[in-house]
Order: C-alpha cells, then structure tokens, then sequence
C-alpha cells in the first residue's frame, strides 16, 4: 500500500536512529568521565552500593590519617622520654661519684649536687614543653584523673589504659584475698653458745657475719641491720628482745628471699620459718586480689591488672593486708579514634603519667626532686644511697613508659596502618567493579553504536524518499 500522509517507515528509522543516538551519547559519557554509573539513571542499585563503599572509603582513609598522626604523637613522646633517660644516667654517675667521699673534696661533691640540680631541672622542663600541635604530653596532661584514692593505702597508681565506653566513669575495687609477705627466718634463741660466722644472702646479695660466742639477740640483730643495705635483709626483735628476733627481707613477695648458712660451728642455729619449721631458706609470697572480679599479677604488694577495658598498676602500702579498697577514675587519658567507625571498639585508649621531678619515684622511697639542694636526700646531706635508689626507680619508671609507649606504637597503630590499607584496597577495588567503567567494553561499544547511528541515519533517507513513489501513479 502506498500512502503519502504517514511515513511508516521514516518513523520506524527515526525510532532507531535516535535509541542507536541515545547508546552512543551514553558510551561517550562514560569514556569522556571513566564512570559506568554518573547518575542514578545508569544503574539505580549500583549506585547505591558504590556510594556506600564511597563512604566507607572515606571513614577509612580518614582512620588511616588519625593512626599516623597519634604515631607522631607517640614518636614526639618517645623522643623527649629519650633525652629524660639520658639526664637520669648522668644523675645516676654523678651520685655515684659523689659516694667516693675518700677521694672527692667536699667543694667537688658540691659540683656534682650543683650539675645534679641542673639536670633535674631540665627533666622538669622536658615534661612541661614538650607539646604536639599544642597538646601536652608529659606534664600530666595525658594521664587519668581519679577520686577516691586512699593514699595511706595506695602508695603508687599507674593507670595505663581505660575503656570509659558510654561510662562517665569507671568504678576500681582492689581485693586483696591473700596478703603479701616477707621472707622470714626466725632465730629462737637469746644468743649462742660458741662463737660462729655465718653466710647470710638475701635478694640484694650475700654477706658473711661473725658472732661471739656472748652475742645475744639484740646484738646479732644489730649486726645483721648494720648490712642490711647490702643484703636486703632486716633483723627485728620479737615481743620479748630476750627470746629471739626475725631476719626478714625489707620487701614483699616471691621474689624474695632469705638465707642462712653456717661457715664455722653451728650451734644455736636451728631456725625456723612461720609454720615452725626448721630450715634455713625461706621466701616471700605475693599478694592474691581481685581487681573489679579480674584476677591480678601480684608481685608483692605490687598488683597489675591487663584487661580489653582496664589496665592498670596499684602499689599498696607494706602493712595492707587482706581487705579490699576502692576508688573512681573519673576521666583523662588520651583517646585515639583508630577506625571507621565511631564505638569504643574502635577507639584506643592511652594514660601518659607526668615525668616531672617532683612525679619520678613513689611515696616509699621518695622523689626525684628530693635529691636537689635543700632537698631531705641530696647529696650534700650525704643521702648518696637514697638519691641512687630515687634514681634507680625513676629510670625504671621511664623506661618502661617508653617500651609501653614503644609496644603501643608498634603493636597498635602500625598494625592499625597495615589493616586499613589492606582494607582500603578491597573497598576501592569492590568500588570500582561496580562504578568504574571497562574501557575495552566501552570502545567496542562505541564503534558499534557510531555503526548503527550512520546506518539509522541512510535508512532514514532512504524512508524519506520512498513518498516520491507515488508521483508515478499519477503519471
């Protein structure tokens, strides 16, 4: 049939050509953008899924970002830690330099107390300088704040890592269930019969003693304490002086340890432990607690507890026995947000206690600012022991917050980067099979399209033209 007033045919063409128009508009867009999908139209559940990965992959880069800079913070504290250390060995030299009064003139001891002084005082300074983009980091600032603490109990707090979660506050119970003890030997007698010469060790090291044959208690037991700094090891007389006296160690807990052995004629030796044994060794015991129902590392009366949500070091006093006490860490720290995701198992949690002069030590033995001029145990008042043990505790005391800080970094937040960037790669990878567009697919998709638009566009002429049939019918 032959009409003019409806092209079929041109608007069959039409209807091609345009789809076949539209296809190439479509693979041009995602060759010219690299995108398969650049608007919703393109493929509506592939692009919600990308724009969730989109995000992910921003949460995660910017955990990435917030791992990296706590490392510089925990490298800018490590740092100045370092130079702290080197300070505290100088001290420790000069003290023991100072010790060799035989040797020293009393003006050469008073130059030691004065570069002494100098030291301490430039530690003081480390910790109230040294910032991270204007953030403290050794003045105390990063340590946890705490209430209740009962310091005739507590001779030392350490609070090392705290998970307060949706908590304003964490409650602490310390029950001590068995008490820590001294090594003890108890020595029954008034005095001895025939003179003798012992060997007594103990955890500080091991000396010889000679009785007399007339020694009583009270002067073997003076004896014994006149060495007392050189075996760790006390005498004190029992309710009755004239019975007998106990050698103790001067601290608590296994590690500990009390030993005598006869070298000349042992008569009158025959000591006993607690239980009334007759030995001539004993040990100390640590302390058994609990810590909010954890059970505790106890080495004497140290106790540590290392849980996901508290980790912490309580020291109780020498004379705590079994009882419980209690107090609040109420908040400080500092809080790292080391994930993609908001929550407390994304986040971790650091106390860096401040290493001031006045901090370095406990309330046992004292404090590093006490060995300055003017101070109970410096030099000048010929304190050399004290000051060296002071120093001795507050190099411990630095050394292991820079191997805590040391294992955090290394064991926390490098692995942190590692996992990460591991899951970074799958999300961008997951990202791109769905939104990306596949050049080799594309290309091929443009040829043919342009194929298809050039053929649509001749058909349409052709269709065009086929009216101009009807012209020979009318002759």
């Amino acid at each position: 049939m032959a009409r003019i007033n409806t092209n079929v045919g041109a608007v069959v063409a039409q209807r091609h050509l345009n789809r076949s128009n539209m296809q190439l508009n479509r693979t041009i867009q995602r060759l010219a953008s690299g995108l398969r999908i650049s608007r919703g139209a393109d493929d509506p559940a592939g692009l919600i899924a990308s724009e969730r990965l989109r995000a992910e992959i921003s949460a995660v880069n910017q955990a990435i970002s917030n791992t990296q800079r706590a490392s510089n913070i925990i490298a800018t504290t490590e740092g100045a830690l370092d130079e702290i250390s080197r300070l505290l060995t100088d001290i420790q030299d000069l003290i023991v330099e100072a010790a060799n009064e035989g040797a020293l003139s009393e003006d050469e001891i008073k130059a030691n107390q004065l570069q002494v002084d100098s030291a301490i005082a430039s530690i003081t300074r480390i910790a109230n300088s040294t910032t991270f983009a204007g953030r403290h980091l050794l003045n105390g600032s990063l340590d946890y704040i705490t209430s209740g603490v009962d310091y005739s109990v507590v001779k030392a707090l350490e609070i090392n890592s705290v998970t307060f979660g949706s908590q304003d506050y964490v409650p602490v119970t310390v029950e001590v269930t068995t008490s820590a003890q001294p090594a003890t030997l108890y020595f029954p007698y008034p005095g001895i019969t025939s003179a003798v010469t012992i060997e007594l060790a103990g955890p500080e090291g091991v000396t010889t003693i000679q009785f007399a044959a007339s020694s009583s208690a009270k002067d073997m037991a003076d004896a014994i304490n006149a060495l007392s700094d050189a075996t760790g090891i006390e005498a004190v007389l029992s309710a009755d002086p004239a019975s007998g006296f106990y050698m103790r160690s001067e601290l608590l807990g296994s590690a500990q340890f009390v030993q005598v052995t006869p070298i000349a004629p042992s008569a009158g030796l025959d000591l006993q432990d607690e239980s009334g044994n007759t030995v001539n060794r004993d040990i100390g015991r640590d302390a058994v607690a609990l810590i909010n129902g954890s059970q505790t590392l106890g080495e004497g009366n140290d106790l540590t507890l290392k849980t996901a949500t508290l980790d912490l070091k309580v020291s109780l006093s020498r004379d705590f026995g079994v009882g419980t006490t209690q107090f609040a860490i109420t908040g400080g720290g500092a809080l790292f947000q080391v994930g993609p995701e908001v929550n407390s198992n994304l986040q971790v949690n650091l106390g860096v206690q401040s290493v001031a002069a006045s901090r370095l030590g406990n309330l046992d033995i004292g404090f590093l600012s006490q060995i300055q001029s003017g101070g109970e145990y410096s030099l000048i008042n010929g304190q050399a022991a004290r000051a060296q043990e002071i120093t001795r505790e507050a190099i411990r005391q630095v050394a292991v917050l820079r191997g805590r800080l040391g294992a955090f970094e290394k064991n926390t937040l490098e692995t942190n980067v590692n996992q990460l960037g591991i899951t970074m790669e799958n999300l961008m990878a997951s990202e791109s099979a769905i939104r990306d567009a596949d050049f080799a697919l594309e290309t091929s998709e443009l040829s043919r399209n342009q194929i298809l638009v050039n053929a649509g566009t001749s058909v349409l002429a052709l269709a065009q033209q086929t009216p101009q049939n009807v012209l020979r019918l009318l002759g």
